[in-house]
């Protein structure tokens, strides 16, 4: 993946399940395709849930971000048999989501969404700083604050300032960040689902190993520790790479191809788009025996630090998220399917007790 050239280029899928009992309803119909040099994709998601424990309830994630140079979501069509269904937003960070509940007698739950977006590949160039208006004083204490697992301030400011000493300017310390998360960070494939995002105790024990959820937050909490206004995007993977990086993209079924992105707001460039743990992605995935000195990965690992090969769907902002009308804690982040029922929060990462597939299929190629 060359950067020059990623710069220069960065300017229903219902036959996959079942149909259910219903007819679908809709938020709204699908707005109409952007101009050429879109990309088009749909994202069908299906959960089946178990009527044991009775009347489950589910919060499914709605693409929410919108960016009139790189996301536009088009809209979201569903069916099923839940007694209600409708859509509910984060009210501090606007992630959206659909929300569904069913009748105690429901003997076999089940909810499909359809979700269309367009997007097109994402860079900033960083040797071409312009005019950016200032972020306003809310979102800027927005994506300054530390929440329950991204901490920012012991172990975690101690190290942003160590890490960003000497650095003049916000690129600068948005660079050195980046560079010591690469350097210092290993993907462990063990992790379960994405991870969890305790950045404090990441740096407290030691163990710097994790996925995207975890090495991104590493990223994220680091920069507003040091005074960056800086977030997680939290979504998932839908089409292959064009780019050649077969561990960077996923097609068709993507019921396990979610990740989360990160992002750096920088005076004279706005939000910048960074990705290190994709870099180390890379280097476990790509092929065996991968270092960061190989060329693949350097080639990789300049080019995620203000691009994104936008093969990728971007759900929300959101941390520390209360599903409106749960019965339990929050959730970290609203990346997965959430469910629960009489009994309890289901595990999103169990699938003998939370059956959800999901498909995507480009329907408009740039």
């Amino acid at each position: 993946m060359d950067r020059r050239t990623f710069i220069q280029t960065a300017s229903l899928c219902a036959a996959a399940f079942a149909a259910p009992r219903v007819a679908f309803a809709a938020d709204n119909a699908f707005k109409p395709a952007p101009a050429a040099g879109w990309r088009v994709f749909e994202v069908t998601s299906r959960i089946e849930l178990s009527a044991a424990n009775g009347a489950p309830r589910l919060w499914l994630p709605l693409p929410a971000i919108e960016d009139a140079t790189w996301i536009k979501p088009m809209g979201n069509l569903w069916q099923g048999n839940a007694a209600t269904v409708k859509t509910a937003s984060d009210p501090r960070y606007g992630a959206q989501m659909l929300a569904a509940t069913w009748e105690t007698g429901e003997p076999a739950p089940v909810l499909e969404v359809v979700s269309r977006f367009a997007t097109r590949n994402r860079a900033v160039d960083l040797a071409q700083p312009g005019k950016v208006a200032a972020l306003d004083k809310a979102t800027h204490a927005l994506y300054t604050r530390g929440t329950e697992l991204l901490r920012t301030d012991g172990i975690v400011k101690k190290t942003a300032l160590e890490i960003t000493k000497g650095a003049k300017t916000d690129l600068d310390k948005a660079k050195a960040i980046y560079e010591w998360v690469v350097d210092n960070t290993e993907r462990n494939p063990k992790t379960r689902g994405c991870g969890t995002g305790d950045i404090a105790g990441m740096l407290e024990s030691g163990n710097l190993s994790g996925k995207c959820a975890d090495l991104n937050a590493l990223y994220v909490g680091l920069a507003r520790a040091s005074g960056l206004p800086a977030r997680d995007v939290y979504g998932v993977r839908v089409a292959d790479s064009k780019f050649g990086y077969k561990s960077l993209g996923k097609s068709g079924d993507i019921t396990r191809a979610q990740h989360c992105r990160a992002e750096v707001w920088l005076a004279n460039f706005g939000w910048v788009p960074v990705d290190p743990a994709d870099v180390r992605k890379v280097v476990l995935e790509e092929k065996p025996g991968l270092t960061l000195k190989d060329d693949v990965v350097v080639a990789a690992r300049e080019t995620l630090f203000g691009a994104w090969e936008m093969n990728w769907l971007a759900y929300n902002f959101a941390h520390d998220v209360a599903l409106p009308g749960s019965k339990g804690a929050k959730v970290a982040f609203l990346m997965y399917p959430q469910a629960e029922n009489n009994g309890g929060r289901l595990d999103s990462l169990d699938p003998a007790s939370f059956v959800y597939k999901l498909a995507a299929q480009e329907i408009t190629a740039a």
